[in-house]
C-alpha cells in the first residue's frame, strides 16, 4: 500500500529503548517509527515511560504520571503534529489526549496496542481511549476485534512489524548453526501457556520436547537454568537458531500472537506454531512449521534438523513472505491509510 502523497507530521508515543532504561531494541514502536519516516513522514517519539521516570523521585514512573502529561502538551503544541500516535502509552490520560485535540483542531489520533485481547486489564487500557482516538490498532482478529468495534468505533488489525535493520539475521541461509531451536519466556508458569489442549509450565513442556528429541540443541532464555536474554544478546541468539517455538498464552484468538512471530521470521527462522492460530490462512505448510498436536511438533522439529536444505527452504520461503505482507513501511502505510480514510478498515493486506 503506498503512502499518502503529503507528508505528515507525526508525534509517536511509545516506549522507546533510550533513557534512564535501556528498553526493548525488536519493539514495535520502534519499528513503526522506522517504517513511517522510510515512508517519508516526520516523525518525533515521546518516551512516556522514560520522561515519567526522568522527573519523578528516585526513578519512580507512578510518580512522574502528572508532569509527563503535561510534558506532551507542551511538546504537541510545540510542534503541532498532524498526527498523533499511541502505542501502549499508559502514561498518558485520556483527558490529555482530548486537551490536545482541543489545542490542535484537525488532529487524527491513534493507537496501537499488541498485548491479547484476553487479558481483561489490557481491554480495560485500550477502551480507556477509545473515546479520545479515530482508530484503534490491535494485533487480534476476528471476533475479539469485532467487539471493540461497537458503536461505531474504528477498530482495524494491526500485524506485527518485521523491519530488516532490526531482525538483521539470515537463519535461512546456513546450513549449520549452533543450535536447533529457539525459545525465550521471562516467567515459564505466570501464566501456564495452554499449547495443543492442555496448560503447560514451559519448563515441563520444555523437558518433555527435548526427552522426544535426544541430540536437539536448544537455546532456551530464562529456561532450564539458562540465562535470561535481553538487547544485542537477544538478535545474536535469534541469528544462532535454525527454528522457533512461537506460543503465546492462548492459541485460540484468531491471528493474535506476540511479537516473537516477526522477530523468528525476520531473521530466517522457520516460526513453530499451532494451526488453531489461524495463521495458516495465510501462510502455507511450506513457509512455517505447524502443529496441531504435541507429537506432530516433535515430528515437525525432527524432521526439519534432519533436513537443512529443507529446513532452509521452509525458513526462507516464511521470511520471505512475511517480509512481503508486514515489513514496516506496509505496516505503517497501512495504519495511517485506515487512519486518514483511505483505505478501509476490513481491508486485509493478505488478501
Amino acid at each position: 500500500m503506498p503512502p499518502p502523497s503529503r507528508p505528515l507530521s507525526i508525534v509517536h508515543v511509545g516506549n522507546f529503548p533510550f533513557g534512564l532504561k535501556p528498553g526493548f531494541q525488536h519493539g514495535v514502536a520502534v519499528k513503526l517509527s522506522n517504517g513511517l519516516i522510510r515512508n517519508g513522514h516526520l516523525v518525533l517519539n515521546f518516551s512516556d515511560r522514560d520522561i515519567a521516570r526522568a522527573v519523578a523521585p528516585f526513578g519512580a514512573r507512578k510518580l512522574g504520571r502528572a508532569p509527563a502529561n503535561a510534558a506532551l502538551i507542551a511538546f504537541c503544541r510545540h510542534h503541532r503534529p498532524e498526527v498523533l500516535l499511541l502505542g501502549h502509552a499508559d502514561v498518558i490520560a485520556a483527558e490529555t489526549v482530548a486537551g490536545i485535540r482541543a489545542a490542535l483542531p484537525g488532529l487524527k489520533v491513534a493507537q496501537w496496542n499488541v498485548d491479547p485481547l484476553f487479558e481483561p486489564d489490557n481491554l480495560r487500557r485500550i477502551e480507556s481511549k477509545m473515546a479520545v482516538v479515530d482508530a484503534t490498532f490491535v494485533s487480534t482478529a476476528g471476533a475479539p476485534m469485532m467487539a471493540l468495534r461497537a458503536g461505531g468505533r474504528r477498530v482495524a488489525f494491526l500485524p506485527n512489524p518485521a523491519d530488516i535493520s532490526i531482525e538483521r539475521g539470515r537463519a535461512d541461509c546456513a546450513d549449520v548453526l549452533p543450535y536447533d531451536v529457539f525459545y525465550a519466556c521471562g516467567h515459564p508458569s505466570r501464566p501456564l501457556r495452554h499449547i495443543c489442549g492442555r496448560d503447560w509450565d514451559m519448563e515441563d513442556f520444555w523437558r518433555r520436547l527435548l526427552a522426544r528429541l535426544p541430540g536437539a540443541r536448544a537455546l532456551l532464555g530464562g529456561l532450564l537454568g539458562q540465562p535470561r536474554i535481553a538487547g544485542a544478546a537477544y538478535q545474536t541468539a535469534l541469528e544462532s537458531c535454525a527454528l522457533g517455538l512461537n506460543v503465546s498464552r492462548r492459541p485460540d484468538h484468531f491471528l493474535y500472537s506476540s511479537d516473537r512471530i516477526a522477530q523468528l521470521a525476520g531473521n530466517g527462522l522457520v516460526v513453530l506454531m499451532e494451526r488453531t492460530t489461524g495463521y495458516g490462512e495465510i501462510f502455507g505448510e511450506d513457509e512455517m512449521g505447524f502443529f496441531s498436536s504435541f507429537d506432530e511438533l516433535v515430528d515437525v522439529v525432527a524432521r526439519l534438523i534432519g533436513d537443512p536444505a529443507r529446513r532452509r527452504a521452509v525458513a526462507a520461503a516464511g521470511r520471505a513472505r512475511y517480509l512481503a505482507l508486514f515489513n514496516e513501511r506496509a505496516v505503517a502505510a497501512r495504519l495511517l491509510a485506515i487512519l486518514t480514510g483511505a483505505a478501509d478498515q476490513d481491508a486485509l493486506p493478505w488478501q
